[in-house]
């Protein structure tokens, strides 16, 4: 009897099948937990893992038992303290240690594990995408993606195709062995007429048993599986289309942006960051800060830098609307913006805002997502861009209180739609 023993080593994280199921199975409780710890967590940690607790009566599954009525009879080992027809009093109910009692009469804990970084992000930027990302280009660097191509002759161990080789051992043996044993049916086929007839020919009988050791041996020598037989799956590298967005961040750093209102808006251009990064490969940022004047920076300087001065928001929408004339043609790029700001702005300066918008700069936008971060009354700016808002589909707004607002308004403005 042959057997095949499959010696490739078992890869890591035998466990992640169980995971995943147990992750899936608890999915709503696992995203309250991550929308609870956003509010909690400095910038610098915001995209790291977290523990999570499940509660115990979430985590238990319906059993049969008995119920409190009824008689029942039973002998326990190790007692010496009552005898046969004694009646004892049924013990009070709910009184095990512990916040809750299981079903057995113990306390059972909450059930606490950790979210990985990777699966933490995961749920954090569930169902969220980008509107509207239609234009699709050739970026200048081809990217690829692997597809499967059959089967080849060489390849390393991980990629063996047990089936495909066995089947092509298989072949490799019945084409091998079909005429040796024909062969060797002849000749037991005429052993046993020579045996049967008595007596006649010994020398021939003799002959005919070392021809048939010898085809018998050929045939055992055929191997099982050889190198001849191994098959390995191919796979090719295709070129691709990708999708190529740039996202502009304009962010209020005014004086009248306190250091709690600069922590909001630093928070959610970080979740923006995180998020676009994550989700998209090929995907350009931007970032402007502005007070009275506007000026692009980099990722440093836009999170850290401690400028600032009065304000006019048109100075940044001018500079959006410079670079993307310079660097970004609308026809090769799906264009995106986000600003944040208290919507405190110079009077005349607020109507100028709404006339760059509308006339210019929309048109050249897939999405404009504007968030003021004011707990009380709104500002000017807000009652201009509630203008742009109605002459705009692509022009969203939201107010933020507080920190405990960020995450539901971020997954607000960037839910992903239902495909029409």
């Amino acid at each position: 009897m042959n057997r095949v023993i499959d010696r490739r080593l078992n890869g890591k994280n035998k466990s992640a099948v169980n995971r995943r199921r147990f992750i899936r199975r608890f999915r709503q409780q696992i995203r309250e937990a991550v929308a609870d710890a956003i509010t909690e967590r400095s910038i610098t940690d915001i995209d790291s893992g977290e523990k999570i607790n499940i509660p115990a009566r979430d985590i238990s599954e319906p059993t049969f038992r008995h119920g409190s009525g009824g008689e029942r009879e039973a002998v326990y080992p190790g007692n010496t303290e009552y005898v046969a027809g004694d009646k004892i009093k049924r013990p009070q109910e709910g009184g095990g240690a512990g916040s809750q009692a299981s079903n057995s009469g113990e306390g059972v804990d909450d059930f606490a594990f950790n979210l990985s970084r990777e699966e933490f992000l995961e749920f954090f930027f569930d169902d969220l995408a980008l509107p509207d990302l239609v234009k699709t280009q050739l970026a200048t660097q081809v990217e690829f993606k692997k597809v499967r191509a059959g089967y080849s002759r060489t390849g390393i161990p991980a990629n063996i195709n047990v089936i495909r080789s066995l089947k092509g051992a298989l072949s490799r043996r019945i084409a091998l062995r079909a005429p040796q044993e024909r062969r060797l049916q002849e000749l037991e086929q005429e052993l046993e007429r020579l045996r049967a007839e008595g007596g006649a020919a010994p020398a021939r009988i003799a002959e005919l048993e070392e021809e048939i050791r010898r085809v018998s041996a050929r045939i055992n020598v055929i191997p099982f599986i050889d190198t001849f037989d191994l098959r390995y799956n191919n796979r090719i590298r295709l070129p691709r289309p990708t999708t190529q967005a740039v996202m502009f961040c304009l962010m209020d750093v005014s004086g009248s942006m306190d250091e709690e209102r600069k922590d909001i808006a630093k928070r959610f251009f970080i979740l923006l960051y995180l998020f676009l990064t994550r989700t998209y490969e090929r995907i350009k940022v931007v970032f402007i800060r502005h007070h009275t004047t506007a000026k692009e920076v980099d990722e440093e300087e836009f999170f850290h830098s401690r400028e600032t001065g009065g304000t006019v928001v048109s100075s940044a929408l001018e500079l959006m609307h410079k670079v993307i004339a310079e660097r970004y043609p609308t026809a090769l790029w799906n264009i995106y913006a986000a600003q944040a700001s208290d919507g405190d702005n110079w009077n005349d300066d607020s109507p100028l805002c709404r006339n760059l918008l509308v006339e210019k700069i929309m048109p050249l936008l897939q999405y404009f997502a504007y968030i003021e971060i004011k707990p009380d009354e709104h500002q000017s700016l807000w009652r201009e861009y509630l203008h742009v808002k109605t002459r705009c589909a692509n022009f969203a707004m939201q107010r933020i209180d507080g920190l405990p607002d960020i995450y539901p308004v971020f997954r607000k403005l960037f839910k992903k739609k239902a495909a029409a």
